[in-house]
């Protein structure tokens, strides 16, 4: 497994901006597919993005496609989650994920999961 430890997260007025850091450690990162999930109160954890080993390939949910992107450092060995025009609705706890294979279908697919970071978008 990889330890993976998220930054970023805070209190942001909607129509804010955020970027969340993950940091990776124990494994060789440019071999990791790596996503983002959130998990609101009371709701289960969805999908949120995923970027591919070598960044060629990148996935974001309806929910957040054209606020929301994804990217990658293999050499800091760190993925980015740049959030913009937030909306209450994305309010959650915010996890980085890493998988080990070119591109996940299912958040079971993943084996290392961090701690979480909380953004939390007022009205």
């Amino acid at each position: 497994q990889v330890q993976l430890v998220e930054s970023g997260g805070g209190l942001v007025q909607a129509g804010g901006s955020l970027r969340l850091s993950c940091a990776a450690s124990g494994r060789t990162f440019s071999y990791l597919a790596m996503g983002w999930f959130r998990q609101a109160p009371g709701k289960e954890r969805e999908f949120v993005a995923l970027i591919s080993r070598s960044s060629i390939m990148k996935s974001h949910a309806d929910a957040v496609k054209g606020r929301f992107t994804i990217s990658r450092d293999n050499a800091k060995n760190t993925v980015f989650l740049q959030m913009n025009s937030l909306k209450p609705d994305d309010t959650g706890v915010y996890y980085c994920a890493a998988a080990p294979k070119s591109w996940p279908q299912s958040s079971d697919e993943y084996d290392s999961w961090g701690q979480g970071t909380q953004v939390t978008v007022s009205s």
